[in-house]
């Protein structure tokens, strides 16, 4: 309905370079509060003397409480995003609405500083805030390759972006653990006063980081009288965008094949650590470096990953090669399972941060090729996003139930296992791309 507005042209290095800083700015939060620091913190620190908590009057395992949240935090996103993004496409503006979770994020971040077992219930409160900024900014980020890409651009674009967001992740990571080793030299009391400054740094860096990006992205439409009917609108929006997809086979093959493996990805990443935590056998090795280690070797490698996988994509196809990589994380989990030692544990993150890094880019990319010319780029993208994070409540029920039941990340591994045999036999289904569009 509006024209939109940006001083620099569609496939501008300045514009491209800007879009990729955001993965520069965001990703420290998945590293240092999904992956590696944070859940050290809960688990060792936080329930270092039981494994449950009484809560609403239910005695609640450690392992259930963090996926359960996060769960509860996933389908919050998965309501809000649609309707959020079709109002940003009615009014032509979705730079406010990344705005707005990129600062409930990085300011809940901060406040994470202040996360202990005596205050659970606001602590997990603004873990919550953490994770919807986070995961709420993302469907307008992903949205904007489309809008500042040319298609034989896109798959190159989305691994740079990828790759920058794992570079910036591992220099903030390297500076946390640095505090965090010498923390009497940073005038710390403990490492554990450490860690829980790690968390705010982690606000400041992605605040920081992503004015750039706002600066140099699209600007939108300004001063647009917002209507009445503006929640109808944004539901009208998203209908329209519901119509193209439900009547296109290549859409709803790719949506469904992206539910069952993203959802697997996204849990084995979230239970890495968790897993290495309580299924290795540290005897004679220190357990917190490890898993430091492995968390780093799946970032470092990710990078590679990115540009490998995105060279064969340009060569073979996309259809193909994300088949390719999705079939091979199902024989990467069938071998976690059968892994005790930290030399083993080494090898997996080895081989998860070169599949993970070969993944992502070129799963958005591929969503990003299917979209036709129109201004409803947030629409298209929240139902990647809806479908992203439906999976992940998905992923993270299987997980709390196996950890409940049995007590035991393991098995589990096993489950998703099969999931990601059964996406890579749904990708097949899917119309393969053009390669001539990606040349």
């Amino acid at each position: 309905m509006f024209k939109k507005k940006t001083d620099h042209p569609r496939g501008s290095k300045k514009l491209i370079g800007a879009w990729s800083l955001y993965d520069w700015a965001n990703s420290v939060y998945s590293l240092v509060i999904s992956s590696a620091i944070f859940p050290i913190y809960y688990s060792q620190y936080i329930f270092s003397d039981t494994n449950s908590v009484l809560l609403f009057n239910l005695n609640i395992n450690k392992d259930t409480l963090i996926s359960s949240v996060s769960g509860i935090s996933f389908l919050i996103i998965a309501f809000l995003s649609p309707l959020l993004s079709g109002i940003a496409d009615y009014i032509g503006n979705k730079k406010i609405f990344m705005k707005f979770f990129v600062y409930m994020g990085s300011l809940s971040c901060i406040s994470l500083y202040w996360f202990e077992l005596e205050t659970i219930e606001i602590s997990l409160f603004f873990y919550v805030l953490a994770l919807i900024g986070y995961w709420g900014s993302l469907v307008y980020y992903n949205s904007y390759l489309t809008d500042i890409t040319f298609s034989k651009q896109t798959n190159s674009v989305s691994a740079r972006g990828f790759a920058m967001g794992y570079i910036g992740s591992v220099i903030l990571l390297l500076i946390n653990l640095i505090m965090i080793n010498f923390h009497e030299t940073f005038g710390f009391e403990s490492e554990i006063y450490a860690m829980k400054f790690s968390f705010a740094i982690v606000g400041v860096w992605w605040l920081g980081f992503s004015q750039y990006s706002f600066y140099h992205l699209p600007r939108g439409n300004k001063g647009v009288k917002v209507p009445k009917n503006i929640i109808w609108n944004g539901f009208k929006e998203l209908k329209n965008v519901y119509k193209i997809i439900r009547s296109s086979k290549r859409f709803t093959r790719f949506l469904l094949a992206f539910f069952v493996f993203s959802f697997s990805l996204q849990t084995v990443l979230y239970i890495a650590s968790y897993f290495g935590v309580n299924e290795i056998d540290w005897t004679g090795s220190d357990q917190t470096s490890g898993l430091i280690i492995s968390i780093l070797l799946i970032q470092i490698v990710a990078i590679g990953g990115a540009y490998l996988f995105t060279g064969l994509a340009k060569k073979f196809g996309n259809i193909l090669i994300l088949t390719f990589a999705i079939f091979l994380w199902g024989a990467v989990c069938l071998y976690a399972y059968y892994i005790n030692t930290p030399n083993e544990f080494y090898l997996i993150a080895g081989l998860v941060g070169l599949l993970m890094g070969g993944t992502q880019p070129i799963a958005r990319a591929t969503f990003s090729l299917f979209i036709p010319d129109t201004k409803d780029t947030t629409s298209f993208f929240s139902f990647y996003d809806v479908t992203e994070k439906i999976g992940i409540v998905f992923g993270m029920l299987f997980y709390a139930i196996a950890a409940q039941v049995t007590g035991s990340v393991r098995f589990s591994v096993i489950i998703f296992m099969f999931f990601f045999f059964l996406g890579a036999i749904l990708l097949t289904r899917v119309p393969r791309i053009d390669k001539n569009k990606l040349a």
